[in-house]
């Protein structure tokens, strides 16, 4: 649910014809930038001699493009829920239970059926407002915050060009599900938006608009995930300059899956890698690096009892009672979306 740089044509082109996936002793992982323990992977290089190749996308859209892709050469893939499950039933990823993965059985069958029986359940979280605490005064509580804000936050935005995440927040505003299909929904979201529009400094996630010179130093706002804030007082290189607020209407209660592509040139070590990456001692390293919650029931003995009653990071019971899923939505309903976005990015752009 989160990071990167690349975008899907990049990704697509890097994983078709780049020399990585074809050598021997290199594992292609399709993943969100900064959203692994570096140090995970190069233990389990030392340990089997076999390279970890990471390459970067930076959104839902991007990454199904290149899985989707019958010439990307990947092996392992972080996907949402939703996408484990689809791509799963399509015969892109690979069936998997804890006979094949024993790590498997340290997680709650609550987790892993939301993967759909395709993936580990990999990290967890909310979507919220991200903000600079030296540009907001007052920390965002509602949804109204981002989509009706006040004049200083004009061309100060950052939004989110994906066909599911950038609609959540006005759905929610709106009293509607996130995973609305209907037409008269999607034009009053859309209306919603549009009023937004003069407020959007860019489109792009805010991971990888933060590090343009020419638009970062402008984005005082954004529509992010738990956990982006840690990334991006990390790039600032300042400590709580960007925070983080789940809005009190409730929000995006998300599931990354990592799974094995069936196209896999390298099945059993792919195996192996998940197994190491979702084992309870790399499950509570990865959590504790990043700052995010583990699904893994085992890893939890393992986190730091202030990191597991800090509600930026395990989002209170509360909140996450009045949160919803993704859901699988029409054909009719992602074109639709993906006419919206694209509208929206054309109207910023004719500014």
């Amino acid at each position: 649910m989160r990071r990167s740089m690349l975008m899907a044509a990049a990704a697509a082109a890097a994983l078709s014809t780049s020399a990585p996936a074809e050598a021997a002793g290199t594992i292609n992982l399709l993943i969100w930038q900064a959203y692994i323990d570096p140090s995970i992977l190069s233990d389990w290089t030392a340990r089997t001699g076999i390279d970890v190749h990471q390459t970067y996308y930076d959104s839902g859209d991007a990454r199904d493009e290149v899985l989707s892709n019958p010439s990307s050469d990947i092996d392992l893939v972080v996907t949402g829920e939703n996408g484990a499950r689809l791509f799963g039933d399509c015969g892109i990823l690979k069936a998997l239970s804890p006979d094949t993965l024993p790590s498997l059985s340290e997680y709650d069958e609550s987790w892993t059926r939301r993967c759909g029986g395709y993936g580990v359940p990999y990290l967890w979280g909310t979507m919220g407002v991200l903000y600079r605490s030296d540009a907001v005064a007052t920390a965002p509580t509602s949804w109204a915050d981002l989509m009706k804000p006040g004049e200083p936050m004009r061309r100060h935005i950052a939004m989110f060009d994906d066909h599911n995440e950038a609609f959540v927040p006005a759905l929610i505003l709106l009293g509607k599900s996130i995973n609305a299909n209907d037409e008269p929904t999607l034009r009053e979201a859309f209306q919603t938006m549009k009023a937004q529009a003069p407020y959007v400094l860019t489109y792009d996630y805010v991971i990888t608009s933060i590090q343009n010179p020419d638009v970062g130093p402008g984005v005082h706002m954004a529509l992010g995930y738990s956990g982006d804030q840690h990334v991006l007082n990390e790039m600032t290189g300042k400590e709580r300059l960007w925070r983080y607020a789940v809005p009190s209407e409730g929000t995006l209660f998300w599931l990354d899956c990592m799974a094995i592509s069936t196209r896999s040139k390298h099945s059993e070590a792919a195996l192996d890698l998940l197994n190491h990456i979702a084992g309870a001692q790399s499950a509570a390293r990865n959590a504790i690096a990043l700052k995010m919650p583990t699904a893994n029931r085992a890893a939890l003995d393992l986190i730091p009892a202030d990191m597991r009653e800090n509600a930026e990071i395990y989002t209170a019971p509360e909140i996450l009672a009045k949160s919803q899923y993704q859901e699988e939505l029409s054909v009719s309903s992602v074109q639709s979306r993906r006419r919206i976005i694209s509208s929206l990015v054309q109207f910023r752009d004719t500014r």
